[in-house]
């Protein structure tokens, strides 16, 4: 219950900056979408409480919820950090250069919003299950949850037919998705033309006006930049030099300068401005002195590169860098990154933690990271293809990130890099990255072998071993992605989709990080490959729209439920098989565990006395009557046929 008035507490915040929303002037569109999803979030969650469970509930049954709700109520005090950004009064221009080229509303707040409703709505259901003072109302809201979980509805059509609404995927909602960005970059494209007619501007406003609505590829004059009196350069970053962070205008940003040629440099200005996603750098605006051959690239700023983070908070006593979840949520982001990339048609080739750039994530006390892939292209000009913070250690190790074929092509030719530009190479990349994440050490530190001898050995199939401790259920998708074989890779929209399940499954088991916990009660990665033989589409390389999420989310759910119960039907065989003389009194306490759960401890076990026609017989009378109480909900007209037969399944034993 503390966690539900935390999220309305953040609503209520959320609803005080959205009271003056005619004031906001970055991103508005954004801003009203953003608090329109998480004030329906939080109206579905309450709807589904008062129907699922009971107030007095909240100090037993309620507990499974305290997890996914402190998720959700982190999902939404970072989507009010980004309102209070856009809302903030600071200089204008300065907002609009930082703030209008990013997706993050959608791709990052709604993305994590749509996931983790999701989760928060199955905890309802899997609560509610065991919740009730009697047998009928327990198993009507079971046989709901059958009726629910069907393969009929794992037909997309139907499923936005009939969930759209409950999923927050109203087609309203969803054309904003798709719209919402464009609608705010038209509107400051309308403001800035009426700045131009009703005022005079500087002659600096003149160029912070042009260079906001010019095309991103667009090379603009150094003097915008150096010669504005508020730019200083406070500090290096990294170990080469050529990156700065600077101030401008009050912002904080990183800056790349290197010397280059225009001309030879315009297909790779393209490429780095032509991304946005909220887990790819953000190559903001290209500024050129054609003079003395010199760029200037602003960028957003990070803090540091994945490898020197770990290797900063690593110690003897803290080994595995990340909790489980926080090494999760980054592994999602960067495959949700690089399969944007793809999306483009775009392959890194050079995907390790020097690469990958991290800072702190507001209002996160848990350690979660803002991650983005850099260092991607295919210049050939070696000073645009460094990352941007170098470690010592990765230029060490610098074969065990690339894949055995990768490694072959580079005996066979060095100068060849057409097997490093490939998606399965970059998803072998991946792999190595989620081994130091999870063991907290690079891939093969405590191996003797460097350079050629250990080239040799990776592609003669040597991979790094994973400590003991570390869950098989993300080892074994690490080791499907550093496969020998490019083909039996998968691609990075299936990765997210696995990760997305398995960051639901920590999530809804908070003590994840303790011993001889259970795992999942299925392959994720062998559902997904069921799952891509029913949807063609979900093989292709376009990236996923954060509305596809419930739907994808929910059919796993489908699979994941049929084999957990087939799972559990081979079990009750072999208990039968090992019991055949058992007494009729012991199989009514078996049946009474069976059908009622947690009931019976709220209402009083069954009396022996009582014959098991005559339990048919009362439940049965009392169908209709349960049903009506509960209308809205699925298949009312089924459900005397489905709860007879699912009743006399459960007795024909006896």
């Amino acid at each position: 219950m503390e966690k539900l008035r935390q999220i309305g507490e953040a609503i209520g915040s959320l609803r005080a900056f959205m009271a003056f929303r005619e004031e906001i002037q970055i991103n508005r569109r954004q801003c009203c979408l953003l608090f329109d999803a998480f004030s329906l979030a939080f109206d579905v969650i309450t709807q589904e409480l008062r129907q699922h469970l009971r107030f007095d509930e909240n100090q037993t049954n309620w507990h499974a919820l305290e997890n996914p709700m402190k998720e959700l109520h982190k999902v939404i005090k970072e989507g009010e950090y980004y309102v209070k950004q856009c809302l903030e009064p600071k200089d204008w221009w300065a907002k609009a250069i930082s703030l209008n080229l990013n997706t993050d509303c959608v791709e990052f707040h709604l993305h994590n919003l749509l996931w983790c409703f999701t989760v928060v709505l199955e905890a309802i259901e899997n609560a509610g299950e065991i919740s009730g003072q009697d047998l009928e109302t327990i198993q009507l809201k079971r046989i709901v949850l059958l009726k629910k979980y069907e393969h009929a509805w794992m037909e997309r059509k139907l499923f936005f037919h009939r969930f759209a609404e409950h999923y927050l995927l109203s087609q309203e909602m969803c054309n904003s998705f798709s719209s919402v960005w464009k609608e705010d970059r038209w509107l400051l494209t309308e403001l800035i033309s009426e700045k131009k007619i009703s005022m005079t501007l500087t002659k600096h406003e003149s160029q912070l006006a042009e260079l906001v609505l010019a095309p991103r590829d667009e090379l603009h004059s150094t003097s915008v930049l150096a010669g504005s009196k508020d730019f200083q350069v406070r500090r290096r970053l990294g170990d080469g030099g050529q990156y700065k962070e600077v101030q401008w205008m009050g912002e904080s940003f990183a800056l790349r300068h290197c010397f280059c040629d225009s001309n030879s440099m315009s297909a790779e200005i393209s490429l780095l401005t032509s991304v946005m996603h909220p887990n790819v750098l953000n190559y903001m605006y290209v500024f050129s002195d054609d003079e003395r051959k010199e760029h200037f690239v602003l960028m957003e700023l990070m803090n540091k590169d994945l490898g020197r983070y770990i290797k900063e908070i690593s110690s003897a006593r803290r080994r595995v860098p990340f909790p489980l979840l926080v090494a999760v949520d980054i592994m999602i982001q960067i495959a949700r990154g690089m399969e944007y990339l793809h999306s483009k048609k775009l392959y890194h080739g050079d995907l390790n933690p020097s690469n990958i750039l991290v800072r702190s994530r507001s209002h996160s006390s848990d350690g979660y990271l803002h991650v983005k892939i850099t260092g991607f292209g295919q210049s050939g000009t070696k000073s645009w293809k460094q990352s941007s913070q170098s470690s010592n250690q990765t230029d060490k190790y610098h074969c065990i990130w690339y894949a055995p074929e990768v490694l072959a092509e580079q005996e066979r030719s060095p100068r060849s890099q057409s097997a490093k530009f490939t998606e399965k190479a970059d998803v072998y990349s991946f792999a190595m990255i989620c081994f130091e994440l999870l063991a907290g050490k690079i891939p093969f530190e405590d191996d003797h072998l460097q350079g050629d001898r250990m080239s040799r050995n990776i592609r003669a199939g040597e991979r790094p071993l994973f400590p003991s401790q570390s869950p098989k259920y993300l080892t074994n998708l690490t080791k499907k992605c550093w496969h020998d074989d490019p083909s039996q890779r998968p691609s990075f929209s299936s990765i997210c989709r696995v990760l997305r399940y398995t960051k639901r499954f920590l999530i809804m088991h908070p003590d994840h990080n303790q011993p001889d916990l259970p795992s999942p009660p299925a392959d994720y990665l062998d559902i997904e490959m069921c799952l891509l033989n029913k949807f063609k589409v979900w093989t292709t390389v376009e990236a996923s729209k954060v509305s596809e999420i419930p739907f994808q989310m929910f059919c796993y759910r489908v699979l994941e439920r049929e084999r957990d119960k087939t799972s559990m039907n081979q079990t009750e065989r072999c208990l039968d098989s090992e019991s055949d003389q058992t007494s009729v009194c012991g199989d009514e306490i078996g049946l009474q565990m069976m059908v009622q759960g947690k009931a019976f401890s709220n209402s009083g076990a069954l009396p022996r006395s009582q014959s098991q026609p005559e339990i048919l017989k009362k439940l049965s009378g009392k169908l209709d009557m349960k049903a009506s109480k509960l209308s809205g909900n699925f298949f009312l007209d089924l459900y005397q046929s489905q709860f007879n037969l699912y009743c006399y399944d459960g007795l024909s034993k006896v």
